[in-house]
């Protein structure tokens, strides 16, 4: 995200490493773009890959993730941190099974998307949509 564009909306919250918490990060993402009259259903399958990545792969048991939805211009920044930081995402190719494509589908629905390394024992997967 371009840091000299003036940031117009921010929302975050912490989530409980389940699959009830990962859900309900795609549930609450959808309901703050919808109040921000932005277009949701890319944002939800690309929250709805980054959560339930953090879950699986970047749980830590008693340590939550952190969903946060910056909107900046035309550019949404999709952000969810977990506290397994040495464990980076890893893009698979498809395979006869449906696991393992979570990657594939944030590529296909960003515009831009990457890992920022800590501050340990964090790492922030990202993604940025643009043309909201």
């Amino acid at each position: 995200m371009n840091h000299e564009t003036t940031l117009t909306r921010q929302f975050s919250v912490q989530l409980s490493p389940t699959r009830r918490g990962a859900r309900l990060a795609r549930l609450l993402t959808v309901e703050q773009l919808r109040s921000w009259g932005l277009a949701f259903d890319a944002a939800a399958q690309v929250v709805a890959e980054l959560a339930a990545n953090a879950v699986v792969h970047g749980r830590v048991p008693g340590r939550d993730f952190r969903l946060t939805l910056l909107v900046a211009g035309d550019v949404l920044r999709i952000e969810v941190t977990d506290t397994r930081g040495e464990r980076m995402p890893v893009v698979r190719e498809p395979s006869d099974g449906e696991a393992g494509r979570g990657l594939l589908l944030v590529e296909a629905f960003a515009d831009r998307w990457g890992v920022t390394p800590g501050p340990a024992p964090r790492k922030t997967v990202w993604a940025e949509l643009t043309g909201l």
